[in-house]
């Protein structure tokens, strides 16, 4: 029988992570969050783009045509999601979310409440309006949340 024997080498990676230096974790973290500070004027812009976007849809004239304008106005709300994500707007991505959920929700059997989109634009923008006022958002939240759980429960 014959025994292959050969000399394990060490990974590069594991060398360089055992070796001393490198950046600390706080001093990382630092970095990022100047990173992602010096983005947030254009990911304003962005989320202001997509509730534009999501204000200028209308429900569509024909049933052949909805599946293209649920897709479009899925994709303007999960723009809305990526763009508020990174930057503390949880309250803009829960909306956002719950418009997502709508959608989602959509079937045959159970159409889409188009009357929602312009609710969900509005507050969206009243969100982005009143970055300074927890209760308020809190109540637009609290009101879509409602509303949601309405739609999901009891559709019409």
């Amino acid at each position: 029988m014959t025994v292959i024997t050969h000399a394990r080498r060490k990974s590069r990676l594991s060398k360089i992570i055992d070796e001393a230096g490198g950046v600390s974790i706080g001093v990382a973290l630092t970095r990022a969050k100047a990173n992602l500070a010096s983005l947030q004027p254009r990911s304003l812009e962005e989320v202001a783009a997509r509730i534009a976007e999501l204000s200028a849809l209308q429900p569509p004239a024909s049933p052949e045509v909805e599946m293209e304008a649920l897709r479009t106005a899925y994709r303007a709300a999960n723009g809305v999601i990526d763009s508020a994500g990174p930057f503390d707007m949880a309250d803009i991505c829960a909306v956002a979310l719950g418009l997502c959920d709508l959608i989602d929700a959509a079937t045959p059997q159970r159409p889409f409440d188009w009357r929602v989109v312009p609710v969900y634009a509005q507050s969206l923008q009243l969100l982005l309006a009143l970055p300074d006022n927890p209760e308020g958002r809190r109540k637009v939240r609290e009101s879509l949340d409602l509303m949601v759980d309405r739609k999901l429960a009891n559709p019409g």
